[in-house]
């Protein structure tokens, strides 16, 4: 038999999902290793779904997506992130995952590098690598507040850049990239000639400071967007994300999407349009719902005497372990097995995320309370041994 494609080969499978896969199906687990939001998708966005496939709105539609929805999109992005972006440079994707793809197969030939966040979501490296580029970590480290390392990141470029990728809120961190951040970022992009990947999908959960969109801030059109509705409205299952990009990156994304993708589903258009144009209440709603949820973890965590980096956005804290339990994986594999909680281990966010487990705080507060004191203490419990 031929082999295998080596560069699928390549790919890593995400350490994330170890612990969800065993998770799945074992009864009265505390599912705390997926960003799952546990609000129902809002009443009249189900609603829109429902009318579209009754009227028999179940064809395909152009590549990159319906003309209604682009021009709500435009909208949304200039009323909240301040992005001036017309509908044709808009691209309806399968949720964010698919355009990020799509992103990398648009900057990257074989062996070119994109600098991506460390700790971060573990997706980006594997499309990099998908696309046949090199993902090329720069550290954000924890004693920092997760934020940047503008000094290692400047040794971190070779003439085999292409592109650095920014996360703001971040997953799996929380921290906000604020004004000055996000402008020396453009920054060190202009000095490099470096496209920007700027990953959004929790730009509607920031509890503290703001999170400006790079492409607000950058005059030269080097920014490529991602934004989702699956985080702000509870629709991770519709799976509808959105590109805004200069003119020539989006006519490439767009041609892009006919092999990957053909279109995004003609009804989950319709969701997602309801969502942008309907009422908002429900984004605040969510929004506050989270940030009471943070609040109640950061007392917790005060009160048992804990330091930690308090979560300024998202839904997530990387909570730091003793040094004695050695392998964040290793440990949350005897959490999920010894205590039924299951925890995201931070070695499946790069190096930058040893020593730490990721919580998704996206569950109610009854949860939050019950599942840390068990967590701290079969850390401190535990020496790396089952």
């Amino acid at each position: 038999m031929q082999p295998l494609s080596s560069t699928a080969l390549s790919v890593p499978a995400s350490g994330i999902r170890a612990v969800a896969n065993l998770a799945i199906g074992r009864p009265g687990v505390i599912r705390l290793e997926i960003g799952e939001p546990d609000f129902d998708t809002p009443a009249h966005i189900v609603e829109a779904a429902h009318r579209a496939a009754r009227d028999g709105f179940t064809r395909y539609t152009e590549s990159k997506g319906l003309l209604s929805l682009r021009e709500a999109i435009s909208d949304k992005l200039a009323r909240v992130n301040a992005i001036v972006c017309p509908p044709d440079r808009v691209i309806v994707t399968h949720g964010a995952l698919s355009g990020l793809c799509s992103t990398a197969f648009a900057l990257l030939s074989p062996g070119d590098e994109m600098l991506i966040p460390d700790p971060g979501w573990p997706n980006w490296a594997m499309m990099i690598r998908l696309a046949g580029g090199v993902p090329v970590p720069y550290p954000c480290p924890a004693n920092a507040g997760f934020m940047p390392d503008l000094d290692r990141l400047e040794r971190l470029v070779s003439p085999r850049s292409r592109a650095i990728l920014v996360n703001s809120p971040s997953n799996p961190t929380g921290a906000v990239l604020g004004p000055a951040w996000v402008q020396a970022i453009l920054e060190f992009a202009r000095r490099h000639d470096l496209w920007v990947v700027s990953d959004e999908c929790y730009d509607e959960i920031v509890f503290e400071g703001t999170a400006p969109s790079p492409a607000a801030l950058d005059p030269e059109g080097r920014v490529i967007t991602l934004h989702s509705c699956s985080k702000t409205y509870a629709m991770t299952g519709w799976r509808i994300g959105y590109a805004s990009a200069p003119p020539p990156v989006a006519a490439l994304l767009a041609t892009l999407q006919q092999p990957l993708l053909g279109n995004a589903s003609s009804v989950a258009q319709k969701a997602a349009e309801a969502a942008l144009t309907g009422p908002q209440d429900c984004v605040v709603r969510m929004r506050e719902a989270y940030r009471a949820r943070r609040d109640i973890f950061v007392r917790l965590m005060a009160d048992a005497g804990r330091a930690f980096q308090p979560p300024a956005g998202a839904f997530y804290a990387m909570l730091p372990l003793p040094d004695s339990v050695g392998s964040s994986t290793a440990f949350a594999m005897h959490l999920l097995q010894q205590h039924g909680i299951a925890v995201a281990p931070g070695d499946a966010f790069g190096a930058g995320g040893a020593g730490h487990v990721r919580l998704a705080l996206c569950v109610d507060e009854a949860t939050i309370r019950s599942a840390l004191p068990v967590i701290l203490a079969a850390a401190d419990a535990w020496d790396g041994h089952a």
